[in-house]
C-alpha cells in the first residue's frame, strides 16, 4: 500500500477529532509530490519550458521538506506517546482488569451484594457512575494506541513516496539545464569580451574592484535601459528557501565580517533571480566559488555566490524567477531523510549563500532590499 493509500485509509477511519496533526502534515506533502509529479510531465509541452520546469522544482522542495517536517513531528509524536502509556502501564493494567471483570460477569452476579437489597442498590449506583468513566478512559486508551500505529506505519511506508519525489526532482533539474542552454529567446543588452573578462579577473582582488569594473568586460557598448525596481525597495523576495545564519557586519563561523548576508539553504536548492535583471556576470571568482552579478537596475548590483552550478549567459536580460544557478551539496538520500526525522534544528540547511547588494559601487544591507522576515 502506497502512503498517500495508507494515510488516507487511516485518516478517514478514524473520527476528526482523532486525526493527528502529523499525519495531515504527512498527507499534505504527499499531495504536493503528486502535483509536483504532475508539473513535471506537463512541463514537457510547456511554452516557457524553463519556467515550468523552475516551478516544478521549487514543487519538489516543497513537498519534500513539508515530507521532512511531517515525518519529524510523526517521529516525536509516536515517542510522546509511547512515553505516556509507558508511564500507566500500572493503571493500564488495573484499568484493563476491571474492563475484563465487568465484560466476563454475569449481571446478575455483579449486582449481588453480602449487605442485602440496600447494598445491591448502592453498587449499582456506583457502578453506574463509574462505568462511563471507565469507558472513556478505554476510549481514549484506544485512540492513543491507535494513533501510534498509524504515525508508525506512516514512517515505514513514506520510502516509496520519497523515492518518488527524490527521482522526479532529480530529473526536473537535469532537464531544466537542458532547457535553460536551449534557450534563445531573451534579450543581450551586450555581447561578453572573454579576454577583457580574464583581464579584470586577474587583476582585481577583491569583489569591490571587480564589481567596480564590469563595464570593462563588454565587447562594445552596454545597452542603456530604464528598469526600476526601486518600489520594491525592502519586499523583494529571497533567491532561494533558506533561513537567515548572518546578517551584514556580523562575524561569521570563519570569524569574517563581510557586508552581505548569508543564508543557510538545502543542498541543490534552486536559486532565482528575484527580479528582472541583466546578468553582468557569472562564474568563478576569487575566493568566493561560482556567483551571479544580477544588475535589476542601473547602478544596483545583487551578488549571489557560493553556488555549484551557475546558468544564463552574461550579457543576458532574465525575466523575475529566472533559475540562475543551483546550490552544491548531494540531496540527502531516504535513508538520511527518515533517520534525521527527529530533528528539527535546521542541520538539514548545510549550504549556504552569500548574498551582497551594491549600490552606486558601495556596499549596502540587503535587508533594506530583500524580506527576511520568513523563511523561504
Amino acid at each position: 500500500m502506497t502512503l498517500r493509500a495508507f494515510l488516507f485509509a487511516a485518516l478517514f477511519a478514524m473520527p476528526a477529532e482523532a486525526q493527528t496533526d502529523p499525519s495531515k502534515a504527512a498527507l499534505d506533502a504527499v499531495q504536493m509530490l503528486e502535483e509536483a509529479s504532475i508539473a513535471l510531465n506537463n512541463a514537457e509541452n510547456a511554452r516557457d519550458r524553463v519556467r515550468a520546469l523552475t516551478e516544478t522544482i521549487q514543487a519538489y522542495e516543497a513537498g519534500l521538506a513539508a515530507m521532512r517536517e511531517g515525518l519529524r513531528r510523526a517521529a516525536t509524536r509516536e515517542a510522546q506517546l509511547n512515553a505516556e502509556l509507558r508511564s500507566s502501564e500500572d493503571e493500564i493494567a488495573q484499568l484493563l482488569g476491571v474492563l475484563q471483570t465487568i465484560e466476563t460477569t454475569a449481571p446478575s452476579v455483579l449486582m449481588l451484594h453480602p449487605s442485602g437489597p440496600l447494598g445491591t442498590a448502592r453498587a449499582g449506583m456506583m457502578l453506574s457512575e463509574v462505568t462511563p468513566g471507565l469507558n472513556a478512559h478505554a476510549q481514549a486508551l484506544a485512540h492513543d494506541l491507535q494513533e501510534v500505529q498509524t504515525l508508525r506505519q506512516l514512517q515505514q511506508s513514506a520510502a516509496e513516496t520519497l523515492t518518488e519525489g527524490l527521482t522526479g526532482v532529480q530529473s526536473a533539474r537535469t532537464q531544466l539545464s537542458t532547457a535553460i542552454a536551449d534557450r534563445t529567446d531573451l534579450p543581450v543588452r551586450f555581447v561578453e569580451d572573454p579576454v577583457r573578462t580574464a583581464i579584470l579577473i586577474s587583476s582585481t582582488e577583491t569583489l569591490d574592484g571587480f564589481a567596480r569594473g564590469l563595464t570593462e568586460i563588454a565587447n562594445g557598448e552596454i545597452a542603456a535601459t530604464n528598469a526600476d525596481v526601486s518600489s520594491r525597495k525592502g519586499k523583494i523576495a529571497l533567491p532561494v528557501q533558506g533561513i537567515l545564519l548572518h546578517r551584514a557586519g556580523e562575524t561569521d563561523a570563519a570569524g569574517v565580517k563581510r557586508p552581505g548576508m548569508v543564508l543557510g539553504t538545502r543542498p541543490r536548492a534552486i536559486v532565482t533571480s528575484p527580479t528582472a535583471a541583466t546578468i553582468r556576470y557569472r562564474g568563478p571568482l576569487l575566493d568566493l566559488g561560482n556567483l551571479v552579478i544580477l544588475e535589476p537596475q542601473p547602478g544596483l548590483l545583487f551578488v549571489f555566490s557560493g553556488l555549484q552550478e551557475v546558468y544564463g549567459n552574461i550579457g543576458q536580460v532574465i525575466p523575475e524567477g529566472t533559475p540562475v544557478g543551483l546550490m552544491p551539496g548531494e540531496t540527502p538520500g531516504i535513508g538520511a531523510i527518515l533517520s534525521t526525522s527527529g530533528d528539527g534544528t535546521g542541520t538539514d540547511r548545510s549550504e549556504t549563500l552569500y548574498i551582497e547588494v551594491r549600490q552606486d559601487n558601495s556596499p549596502v544591507d540587503p535587508e533594506s532590499w530583500f524580506r527576511t522576515g520568513k523563511d523561504g
